[in-house]
């Protein structure tokens, strides 16, 4: 066989001799566009990292804020910028949008505060001069918090004090309507510890609302038994006391403010938390005052007149204090309770009886027992008065004091769901209405008129006390006579005969039950005649003949003899 090869199998031999060959490369035109999309995403990301967060400020005016130019600093070092400006949705409010600087991400916690610092002239002076070439920039306060958020509200006023401060936040409540605003002083003796952070009005309470910071080491100062109140300045008053002159410190004198401290009258107290409320009272006296937050309520109805007496004057008991007058007049017309020793046209005065101002904490005072204390005390003699405080200004107070003369006439009363406390009049007023009376009176009266009706009036009355001495004269002669003197035994003699009598009367006598007996009998009897009584008054014959049916009776002829 020949080995020589056929023309079929030429396409498979070119078959086994094919051999791989290496594909195309990349063309060198696309390396530019993949290297400029590679610098693009990196510029992206550069850039998105470089820009900080954004945030997002709510103001009520945006004066002196502009886009692109207002800056937003922290200790004078800038820290973001403003990008855009706009309103709210329902145009309440400027909406700011502001990008801050990247490494800022910790200063924008929860208590992180904004304000607008710009030229202003306050009390303390003229502050923010070095925006006026630069123009207004917003500060920012970081705050001490965890908790990151992006919308914050930004102030028209700088902070009191920094968020991180040493010292004590505390609530003010209070109907005054003095002007106390953000930034007043609050001071202790005269010495300014603190400031008004905020000043609000709540419309559905009707209440002031303040906030204040005490600095430290002074936030030691304010106990459970603080008390605070306005600091107006000087404090001029004329009362039962004298003459009163207070003043606060130059600030305070200037603009006003709050002081505190504790009364006299009190222990110093606990320390108190953060976000504790106080009460503002309108001054010290007020303050004071309002320590004693128990007390029995009584009213006065004073028939004297009531002028010199005001509210808060002193309820006094032999010189010390114990209650404070609290209305003149109070609650006018309502009806009064009749009395045989009070005209029906007394004067309501309301007073409070503060156990307190003896010393008597709130743990210990029993209210129930002290006014049952007092209901004994007007058994023996317990009244009010009203008395002259002061000659120079005719103010008045209230006295209480014992008269013995007096204590068999109390009755108690209540006016207007209130007890009454007895009074009596004897005060320096009522001396002197009653001595003017009199004068008027004497001055008005004609005197010889006067004197010759008193001389006949003299003269009847001489004749009288002679008639008055005969008829005692003769009354005594008959209650002299033994016949007189026996009426009595004669009239008892009488009496226990009658006594007797009726006893014999009585239903368990005999002749009471005789007499009933008679009294049964007789009624059968006229029981037993009734019949009787009808037959004769039908047939008066029944009463001679034994029967009515029989005919009349003929007479006989006269029989003759034979």
């Amino acid at each position: 066989m020949s080995d020589s090869p056929r023309p079929d199998d030429a396409p498979e031999r070119d078959m086994q001799r094919a051999r791989a060959t290496p594909q195309a490369r990349l063309s060198p035109i696309w390396i530019v566009p993949i290297v400029a999309i590679l610098i693009g995403a990196w510029l992206v990301y550069d850039n998105y990292r470089s820009r900080g967060p954004q945030i997002t400020l709510v103001m009520s005016n945006a004066e002196g804020i502009e886009a692109g130019s207002t800056l937003i600093k922290t200790r004078n070092v800038e820290v973001g910028r403003v990008e855009r400006v706009g309103l709210s949705e329902d145009l309440s409010t400027a909406v700011i949008t502001a990008r801050m600087s990247p490494d800022t991400e910790d200063m924008l916690v929860e208590d992180s505060r904004f304000w607008v610092v710009k030229p202003r002239i306050g009390r303390e002076g003229i502050s923010g001069l070095g925006t006026v070439l630069s123009g207004a920039f917003i500060q920012l306060e970081p705050g001490t918090s965890t908790r990151n958020i992006r919308e914050f509200e930004v102030s028209d006023q700088p902070p009191v004090a920094p968020a991180g401060a040493d010292g004590l936040r505390i609530n003010l409540v209070s109907r005054l309507g003095h002007s106390l605003r953000v930034g007043d002083p609050v001071t202790y003796q005269g010495y300014t510890v603190g400031r008004i952070e905020d000043a609000q009005f709540d419309p559905q309470t009707r209440r002031m609302q303040h906030r204040l910071f005490i600095e430290a080491p002074y936030d030691t100062l304010v106990t459970d038994a603080t008390r605070f109140w306005s600091a107006s300045g000087i404090d001029l008053r004329l009362d039962t006391e004298g003459f009163r002159v207070n003043v606060e410190s130059l600030e305070a004198l200037l603009g006003g403010g709050v002081a505190f401290g504790v009364p006299e009258e009190l222990p110093v107290g606990r320390p108190v938390q953060p976000d504790a409320t106080f009460n503002l009272y309108a001054d010290e006296d007020a303050a004071r005052q309002g320590t004693f937050n128990r007390y029995l309520e009584y009213v006065l109805l004073v028939d004297d007149t009531v002028r010199g007496l005001s509210r808060g004057a002193p309820v006094e008991f032999r010189g010390v204090r114990i209650g404070t007058v609290a209305a003149v007049p109070w609650n006018f017309s309502a009806p009064q309770p009749d009395s045989r020793s009070r005209s029906r046209f007394a004067i309501p005065v309301l007073i409070r009886i503060e156990p307190q101002r003896l010393g008597i904490t709130g743990e210990e005072l029993d209210l129930d027992e002290w006014r049952e204390r007092f209901d004994r005390l007007f058994d023996f003699g317990l009244r009010a008065s009203l008395k002259s405080g002061s000659l120079l200004t005719g103010a008045m107070f209230v006295d209480l004091n014992f008269h013995r003369d007096l204590a068999d006439e109390f009755e108690p009363e209540t006016f207007a769901e209130r007890s009454v406390f007895p009074t009596t009049s004897g005060g320096f007023a009522r001396i002197e209405a009653q001595v003017t009376d009199l004068l008027d009176k004497l001055n008005a009266l004609d005197i010889e008129p006067l004197l010759a009706g008193l001389d006949r009036n003299l003269a009847a009355s001489e004749a009288m006390l002679g008639e008055v001495r005969e008829l005692t004269a003769s009354l005594q002669g008959v209650l002299d006579d033994p016949d007189t003197r026996g009426i009595p035994g004669n009239l008892n003699a009488t009496l226990e005969e009658l006594r007797q009598t009726l006893q014999g009367l009585s239903p368990e006598s005999a002749a009471y039950q005789e007499l009933t007996g008679a009294v049964e009998r007789l009624d059968r009897l006229m029981r037993d005649l009734q019949p009787v009584a009808r037959t004769l008054s039908e047939n008066p014959r029944a009463l001679l003949f034994d029967s009515l049916d029989t005919e009349d009776p003929q007479p006989r002829a006269p029989r003759r003899d034979p």
